[in-house]
């Protein structure tokens, strides 16, 4: 992928956006779109055959937009500054984990996961953690996994333990997220080296554990 061509893009679609200016630079955007889809195409094929629970979605049902929904926000900025995909079993709309890849100027990572899922999905994660905290603890705390995923994302988090579970539980921390994510920046510099691919493929192999533990989760529901 020819990162460099994709963040000055978007670099320079930080600073111009609105239509006029992406209309006349629709050729840069339809290169930039295609250096992204083509590595997401070939990451797609590598990953699933890490994880065969992801089951090779197509990707196209994995790459989001770049253009905005402005009907409810202030924000009335036609187009995301960035491109994203979230590569699950069944795309980017599925209730399983997947790996979402992100590239924005100073802001590119790599994230596994289940975002935001819908209430019986959640109670599905939460009764497997009831159950088998001390697995899920020993997964997020092993060496090789906080080398580049240090905590569970906690921007959702609940303050108070979830109805249906007792307060006094353990591990009842673990019950209060409302998306069980794990995230990790990447640096222009990395993302725009020969060493991304091989980086990003390191940290996938170190997801396996939490993302076999969240899959077990739903599937087994």
């Amino acid at each position: 992928m020819d990162a460099n061509l994709v963040l000055d893009f978007l670099s320079q679609l930080k600073l111009n956006n609105n239509r006029e200016w992406f209309q006349e630079n629709k050729k840069w955007y339809d290169a930039s779109k295609k250096e992204v889809e083509n590595f997401v195409s070939g990451i797609i094929t590598t990953i699933s055959a890490i994880d065969p629970a992801l089951q090779t979605p197509p990707m196209k049902d994995c790459m989001f937009r770049i253009f905005r929904d402005v009907r409810f926000g202030a924000d009335k900025s036609p187009y995301k500054t960035n491109f994203g995909a979230f590569i699950a079993r069944g795309g980017r709309k599925s209730s399983f984990p997947g790996y979402y890849f992100h590239f924005e100027p100073g802001e590119s990572m790599l994230a596994g996961g289940v975002y935001q899922p819908e209430p019986d999905t959640l109670k599905l994660l939460r009764n497997e953690i009831y159950f088998r905290s001390a697995e899920l603890k020993e997964i997020l705390e092993k060496p090789s996994f906080k080398k580049y995923f240090s905590q569970l994302g906690d921007f959702d988090k609940m303050k108070k333990a979830p109805k249906d579970f007792p307060a006094d539980f353990p591990d009842v921390d673990l019950l209060k997220y409302r998306s069980y994510i794990v995230s990790q920046n990447i640096p222009d510099k990395i993302v725009t080296s020969e060493n991304y691919q091989k980086q990003v493929l390191d940290m996938v192999k170190e997801l396996q554990p939490f993302m076999a533990f969240l899959n077990r989760a739903i599937s087994n529901g």
